[in-house]
């Protein structure tokens, strides 16, 4: 007979500079229970495990695994377990600017600030949108990663969910300025490079500028200069360099960041490439 382990009540809560010090949150909760209260920042969530209840505008509302959460900046609400089991979840907490920021982003002008009218939101494509951003976050993936995968993430949610929908600006043939773009990724390669920084040689807002590279080249911007990383790193290796070095030339973290990605891309660890081709 198998024997699953208890779960534990664990919190971890830690902010993102380049977010306007977001702050995230992880965390396992069993017996705590949360007072009523308000942020002065979103909060969106994904139930990782088990499910919860909280209060709600008068109400008690219930979210299951999977579900996303989604509450305005001061609204009251509280949480608590349902059951021995208690729950995981994933949470972002971000800011008015920022959010404002994606959803001007989004449109191209002043567009008001976004309200959401519906705490619990169905939507599996958000909330995997939500999970792998904070993912990535919590793992301190490359700048350019985590600028794509957070808006991403909360333009989607944005797009479906805000009670005033967006009108998106379509997405023009723009081969010249994307090839503009792709010049300076493989100059700057190895820098920690932003969404920022390519949406200002490009000319377009970030949001814009990662949809029009991802229907224009097949790839999102971060998977792009991984592709490069890749292909110099395999140069340095064919010219003598050792990996770990190779790695930090090319702008990995390190060398197990080279790694595991030049074996997804190559098909062979660097270990097997030069063993295979010297």
């Amino acid at each position: 007979m198998v024997i699953q382990k208890q779960p534990t009540e664990n919190a971890n809560l830690w902010r993102v500079p380049q977010y306007g010090d977001m702050e995230m949150l992880r965390a396992t909760f069993i017996k705590h229970r949360f007072d009523l209260h308000y942020h002065e920042e979103y909060v969106v969530g994904v139930i990782e495990r088990g499910q919860y209840e909280f209060y709600f505008e008068g109400d008690t509302v219930r979210i299951h695994r999977g579900e996303v959460v989604l509450i305005n900046p001061q609204e009251i609400h509280s949480g608590y377990a349902i059951d021995v089991d208690g729950w995981s979840y994933r949470t972002f907490y971000p800011a008015v600017t920022l959010m404002r920021q994606i959803a001007q982003e989004m449109t191209g002008n002043g567009w008001q600030l976004p309200v959401f009218h519906k705490p619990i939101i169905k939507d599996m494509q958000v909330s995997r949108a939500i999970l792998q951003a904070h993912y990535a976050m919590e793992a301190n993936a490359p700048r350019l990663t985590t600028d794509e995968l957070l808006r991403d993430a909360l333009s989607l949610l944005i797009a479906r969910h805000a009670s005033h929908k967006p009108t998106l600006p379509k997405i023009t043939d723009a081969r010249h300025t994307i090839k503009q773009v792709q010049d300076y990724m493989q100059t700057h390669f190895a820098d920690d490079i932003t969404l920022d920084d390519l949406a200002e040689v490009a000319g377009y807002s970030p949001f814009y500028l990662s949809r029009m590279f991802r229907r224009t080249t097949g790839l999102p911007p971060h998977k792009y200069l991984i592709q490069i990383r890749i292909h110099r790193a395999r140069d340095l290796l064919n010219s003598g360099l050792s990996i770990s070095d190779a790695a930090i030339d090319v702008g990995f973290a390190d060398q197990s960041h080279l790694t595991r990605w030049f074996k997804r891309i190559m098909g062979v660890t660097p270990g097997q490439y030069l063993t295979q081709t010297q």
